[in-house]
């Protein structure tokens, strides 16, 4: 862990950041159809590298897609940042930080991270953390929100311990439903609530969601949660809570704002419904779908024709492991398995590769679909929903054979 020193070194200059950031001289644009897709470069943000800028406060930070192909684990100082408030801690003395265990237990905790850190049995698992609004930016007709292209997302080695050590610890009564988690971060207006997630509570103790201090095997950046932050694998972020700092054990549903109204997505196949669609049940999002993605060819990129050229990319299952990657030269007419890389954990990113060899000059679409070890795989047509949610849909990437 860090001394406070630096860490007091680390939060002044995230402050400064947050406050007054300090552009790059330097612009991407993004592929949004619904436009406009220019973007800033920003290196204002404290232990983080090049970003796209989405939004200055709270933060909203997309990972450059061309970081994805450099491994199947995201690089912690170009790891996605998302906030939901503005009020985010800058000074957090980890001496005197303490995680709250408390409600329907036998015993409130109040533990620290020396509890944590040297206290529990330490546990590591490679998982994918994605926005719920990953991709939002190619929704159309387009929705509010921040439109992100694909970088809302990436796959650490998160290295904890099992929340269902911590409830342990606490013990749980009986007639417990669900596990409420809240962080450090604040409301920016009166009465507004704070951000609070809750999981059920044969979900929070099934031994693999888990309360996190360290991401490839390096401290968690500030923006990205330090000093503790939820993991729930395949699951999407809105879950996994940043400055983590209370657990609350639940004997009633939970009823706050951003459990029962926000992060709803349509109780209908693929969470896709028709635009100006109504009447339609409302339930918590929760498991992520299967997603793949070309990383080592940009669309617009041109290949020669009639020669083999190398195809690389990312995959993941969703809540559950990759079971194959293909794709198509011929708009679907035929598929192709590629080859798949190294398995790091069912819940992380899978990187796959082949050769493909265009036979004439012209322009192609090429086509990737994963499908997952449960059978599911990408759809032919891309979801719906006013919310701009878990955006799924066979990727495709349009080259230049010259």
């Amino acid at each position: 862990m860090v001394t406070r020193r630096r860490l007091l070194a680390v939060a002044g200059a995230a402050g400064a950041a947050l406050s007054k950031p300090a552009w790059a001289q330097r612009m991407v644009d993004l592929p949004l159809p619904g436009g406009p897709g220019a973007r800033d470069i920003t290196t204002a943000f404290p232990q983080k590298g090049p970003m796209i800028l989405q939004r200055t406060r709270p933060p909203l930070l997309e990972t450059p897609f061309e970081v994805f192909d450099k491994g199947v684990f995201t690089a912690n100082d170009q790891f996605y940042v998302r906030w939901h408030w503005a009020l985010i801690p800058t000074d957090i003395d980890i001496d005197k930080f303490r995680l709250s265990v408390r409600g329907h237990v036998n015993k409130t905790l109040s533990l620290s991270l020396n509890d944590i850190l040297h206290g529990l049995p330490s546990v590591q698992l490679s998982a994918v953390n994605q926005c719920s609004g990953n991709s939002r930016g190619f929704f159309q007709p387009r929705v509010p929100g921040g439109e992100w292209a694909n970088g809302a997302m990436g796959n650490a080695l998160w290295t904890g311990v099992r929340l269902k050590d911590v409830l342990d610890k606490a013990g749980v009564k009986p007639g417990a439903v669900q596990v409420r988690f809240k962080g450090l971060d604040e409301p920016v207006v009166a009465d507004a609530p704070h951000f609070m997630k809750s999981l059920d509570i044969d979900h929070a103790r099934d031994g693999e969601v888990m309360i996190a201090y360290a991401m490839n095997a390096e401290q968690l950046p500030l923006v990205n949660g330090f000093p503790l932050r939820l993991v729930v694998p395949g699951w999407y972020a809105t879950y996994w809570v940043k400055m983590l700092n209370d657990i609350e054990v639940l004997e009633q549903p939970d009823t706050n704002y951003w459990t029962k109204i926000a992060y709803t997505i349509p109780d209908t196949p693929h969470a896709s419904i028709k635009p100006g669609e109504t009447g339609v049940k409302m339930i918590p999002i929760n498991r992520m779908v299967p997603r793949s993605f070309v990383t080592n060819i940009a669309s617009g990129s041109k290949v020669n024709a009639g020669a083999p050229s190398l195809l690389r990319g990312i995959a993941f299952g969703g809540d559950c492991g990759v079971a194959s990657v293909d794709f198509s030269i011929d708009r679907g007419q035929s598929w192709r398995q590629a080859q798949l890389g190294k398995d790091e954990g069912k819940y992380g990113f899978r990187q796959w590769q082949t050769h493909i060899t265009l036979p004439t000059p012209g322009e192609y679409s090429v086509l990737i679909r994963c499908t997952n070890s449960n059978g599911v795989a990408q759809p032919d047509t891309p979801n719906w929903n006013p919310a701009g949610f878990m955006r799924n849909v066979i990727e495709s990437t349009d080259i230049m054979a010259v």
